[in-house]
């Protein structure tokens, strides 16, 4: 399937790299929201698509046991 990704992406435009673009200090510049087909925080001038994230299985804790603790269980 690699193979088939290659040639995709081969025919297909081309996406943003997502390396942000900075100033002459080195500070992030933020987009002109004046200029609705160009993205200046990016230098190529295209935001990078979003990364698919699947959601992470939930750990189980182990059951506590003992005695539980409550007002009705201290000691006297």
């Amino acid at each position: 399937m690699n193979y088939w990704n290659k040639i995709v992406e081969f025919f297909t435009l081309p996406e943003g790299d997502g390396v942000r673009a900075k100033d002459s200090k080195g500070r992030y510049i933020a987009d002109d929201k004046s200029t609705v087909d160009v993205n200046e925080a990016y230098k190529d001038g295209k935001k990078p698509k979003a990364k698919k994230g699947g959601k992470k299985p939930k750990s189980r804790k182990p059951k506590k046991r003992g005695r539980p603790k409550g007002s009705k269980n201290k000691k006297k």
